[in-house]
This record gives C-alpha cells, structure tokens and sequence, in this order.
C-alpha cells in the first residue's frame, strides 16, 4: 500500500502470481497407493530466481521440487515453477535484493504449498504440506557460497 501523499514511502505490491510450470508423476500407481505400515523418505528441494522486468517491476519464481520414495521404489514426484511479478518501489539500493530474494518468495509461497498438497491429494496420496521454509537462511546461505567465488574473480 503506497501513501499518495508521499510518494518516497517503501512499497511492495503484488501485481499477479502464476504457475509457469507443474509436473506431477505417480509411475508406479496403481501399487504405491496400497496402505503401509511407514511413511515414505520425501525429500524436497527449494529455489528462487528472480529477474528485473522493468524500473521497479521484478519477476520471482520459486521451484519447489520432492519426491516421495520408500524400499520398492518411488510413489510420486512433482516440480512446480510458481512465479510472481512484483513492483517495488523506494527501497533503498541496498535493501533491494533481500526484499526481492527473501519477502517476495515468502509471500508466493503459501500459495505454491497449496497447488503441491492438491496435487499430491489429486495423485491418490494425503496432501503434502511443506513446512514452512526459512527464506532469509536461503537467502543467506546462496550469499555465502557466492562470496568465495567472488574473491577469486
């Protein structure tokens, strides 16, 4: 929410959000939906890319990426491409890629967590609720192996 009066207030908004790309595999069915005593091993991979569209408008696209496996093989799989434009505005240069790279992933994310619990509630199996994912640890994490690489440019 922008303040007409001062158009130098810090602003984040949301302008559309979208699925790019989702794939979601159950190769075994029907055999993977039979009941079993213990959960699957899932495993789950996050990432986020972002790109600057415009002066203040940025797209955001977070990948989540699992599969679900046990002794006889795999039960399913999924890759969602979930993506977001965002404008923002006044925020200092700084600042910027922290905002881009760690509020804009938390706010699409919600929204991605959904579409893998249907579709993995629409593959025969119970929805898969991701935890929630610490975006600033990634953020940081990401920011640390760049730095080594950095130096030695």
């Amino acid at each position: 929410m922008t303040d007409a009066t001062n158009p130098t207030i810090p602003s984040l908004s949301s302008l559309g959000q979208y699925i790019k790309d989702l794939s979601f595999e159950n190769p075994n069915a029907p055999q993977s939906l039979a009941p079993r005593e213990n959960g699957p091993n899932i495993s789950i991979a996050v990432n986020v890319n972002a790109k600057q569209l415009a002066e203040f408008d940025f797209e955001i696209e977070l990948t989540l990426e699992g599969k679900a496996e046990e002794a006889d093989g795999l039960m399913f799989q999924f890759e969602l491409l979930y993506a977001g434009i965002f404008r923002i505005q006044n925020i200092p240069a700084e600042n910027l890629q922290p905002v881009v790279m760690i509020e804009c992933p938390r706010l699409l994310f919600p929204f991605a967590r959904q579409i893998v619990a249907d579709c993995v509630r629409n593959g025969g199996f119970p929805p898969l609720y991701i935890d929630p994912i610490d975006f600033a640890g990634l953020y940081q994490q990401k920011m640390a192996q760049l730095a080594p690489s950095a130096g030695n440019a």
